[in-house]
């Protein structure tokens, strides 16, 4: 895509805020209801619960004269007991008043809903949480506030949504909606008529970090270690994620099954746990170290693997993404390619452990200083960026523009979407289709 800089280009942004609406199927039930007695009404709401499991939720609807959104609407079926429902949206709540993502319940009914009106090219992951406390809901703002902001912690899939997605660290999977107009994910998932590749999780020494670190290795199919054609090879930030709960290894086989992608080797090194994904991911010399001096030369005195910068791609989201982009950057003689999603660029040296809002960037952030300071460094770099990740879009543009002024060979995309796994997957998928693809 071409570089984002003149001004008088529309920021995309604009078009994919959410705004509150009441979708259409609501909307005819609380008509419909406004003339009817007792019985009538509860046919009524049993007609309308069955419509929306036999559609499954969100429930998703045209809108006259607007094409390119659609209503979408959030359902809950409460009981006597519910006080009130908070929808968990990923980026498209606003953390800060939570009060404004509550859903309104249909008088007389116990139909609980939440419609906005987003761009038809979206795709989200959110869970749900419904108060039965014996109490009212506080008046107060600020005590609300404290209320939801607890409630969050018991929030959970959407009942009547079937597609879902396991979580990072939580055992309770989200639920996934996708738009008609969003980016096809034909490698997501398993397909059982493609030959699979072999993943296996191994103890890898790891001095740099003081110990040893569990790492996922992917193999295509049909390699092993006995005189194979050297592999290209990705290096992935958050194995435990991808591979333990995600199963990327089913998308490797897709890509490789359908020729996007060459047969390639990935090695996933766990995060572990918050506290030391926080101490050693961003731009952290400890952690190159360890991908670059002792995973890579680990990997290769076991595993048919290409030595060639030119043909390994260093990859990560979020945090793994800075770890990416300064693999690249102080070791491009081992990392030729990086692949960077929704990088934090708001990280820099020295920041204490984050319990709340991301702090501000002032002026360029500290990881575009780098690269624009020194000469070009030879690596190719793909990115990519949710349109509702804040000032996160605003960055990763800059570095964008940065990277293109300084001659580097750089691609960049922006998704409608948050931070969000269930578009990284795909995004991911595209990324190493560009990078590596045949």
């Amino acid at each position: 895509m071409p570089a984002i800089s003149a001004p008088a280009l529309r920021d995309p942004r604009h078009d994919v805020r959410p705004t509150r609406i009441t979708g259409p199927r609501v909307a005819r039930l609380v008509a419909q209801l406004a003339e009817a007695d007792d019985t009538r009404r509860a046919a009524l709401t049993d007609v309308f619960w069955a419509e929306a499991e036999s559609l499954g939720t969100p429930l998703v609807e045209e809108l006259e004269d607007d094409p390119g959104h659609r209503a979408v609407t959030f359902l809950w079926r409460g009981h006597r007991a519910t006080r009130q429902v908070l929808l968990c949206a990923n980026r498209i709540v606003d953390r800060e008043h939570l009060a404004g993502s509550l859903l309104e319940r249909v008088p007389g009914t116990d139909v609980w809903h939440l419609g906005l009106r987003l761009r038809a090219d979206h795709r989200g992951s959110y869970r749900m949480a419904a108060d039965i406390s014996p109490k009212e809901p506080p008046a107060h703002l600020g005590e609300l506030q404290q209320l939801l902001r607890s409630l969050t912690v018991h929030a959970a899939p959407d009942p009547l949504n079937p597609r879902s997605l396991p979580t990072r660290w939580n055992p309770v999977s989200a639920s996934v909606f996708t738009l008609p107009h969003a980016p096809a994910q034909p490698w997501a998932g398993r397909r059982g008529t493609v030959p699979a590749g072999r993943v296996k999780r191994h103890r890898v020494p790891a001095a740099s970090l003081g110990g040893e670190r569990d790492t996922w290795v992917y193999l295509p199919p049909g390699h092993d270690a006995r005189g194979a054609e050297p592999l290209p090879v990705l290096v992935l930030s958050d194995g435990d994620m991808w591979f333990g709960r995600l199963g990327f290894g089913h998308t490797l086989d897709a890509l490789i099954a359908d020729r996007a992608l060459p047969p390639l080797a990935v090695l996933a090194p766990d995060a572990v746990d918050r506290h030391t994904r926080w101490r050693e991911l961003g731009a952290r010399d400890a952690f190159g170290e360890f991908l670059a001096d002792e995973l890579l030369p680990w990997a290769a005195g076991r595993l048919p693997l290409a030595t060639d910068p030119r043909r390994t791609v260093v990859a990560g989201q979020s945090l793994g993404a800075i770890t990416a982009l300064y693999a690249g950057y102080v070791r491009p003689e081992r990392f030729g390619h990086v692949l960077a999603q929704s990088p934090s660029l708001w990280w820099r040296p020295g920041l204490p452990a984050l319990r709340g809002p991301k702090p501000p960037v002032f002026g360029t952030p500290w990881l575009v200083s780098r690269f624009t300071g020194v000469e070009r460094r030879p690596v190719t770099v793909h990115l990519d960026v949710g349109l509702h990740e804040g000032s996160m879009v605003d960055h990763s543009r800059a570095l964008y523009q940065a990277l293109c002024k300084k001659g580097y060979p750089v691609t960049y995309d922006e998704f409608n979407g948050g931070h969000d796994y269930a578009c990284w997957h795909g995004a991911l998928a595209d990324g190493l289709v560009r990078l590596f693809g045949t």
